[in-house]
């Protein structure tokens, strides 16, 4: 009789541990990073019900492509760091115009002004549930 092993890692599974880490934790992790690095109109669309692509986009924009590049540091540092988690497409770290960062259940985008304000990812997810992360330090 043959004896069949579970595989060692599954393809979305997280590499440090053996669970998944919460969804909201995630973005709870990613907005923080944004903050820090002081990403412009952050936005999460709840996007669980409408399709099954993700859960959650993120969406900012950057007044450089310095800063652009800067906030994508800091979400991929943070997720690593104290989620455990890598993204597992990266795309945009060259162009900086438009980066764009998968973690599989959530995906951010992190944007230039003019790119966001064209392409209008709120618009096209206009049913998704959205909630608006304030900067408390701009009052």
């Amino acid at each position: 009789m043959t004896d069949i092993k579970e595989p060692t890692k599954q393809q979305f599974q997280n590499s440090y541990t053996d669970d998944s880490p919460d969804s909201q934790e995630m973005v709870e992790t990613i907005t923080e990073a944004l903050l820090s690095r002081k990403g412009k109109d952050i936005t999460v669309l709840d996007v669980s019900e409408l399709t099954t692509l993700t859960d959650f986009f993120v969406v900012c924009h950057g007044t450089s492509d310095v800063q652009i590049k800067a906030l994508a540091d800091a979400v991929e540092d943070d997720m690593r760091e104290k989620i455990g988690e890598r993204a597992w497409k990266k795309e945009g770290l060259q162009g900086r115009s438009w980066v764009i960062l998968d973690f599989v259940n959530i995906v951010v985008h992190v944007m230039s002004k003019e790119k966001r304000d064209f392409y209008g990812i709120e618009r096209m997810w206009n049913d998704a549930k959205v909630t608006y992360i304030k900067d408390n330090d701009e009052d």
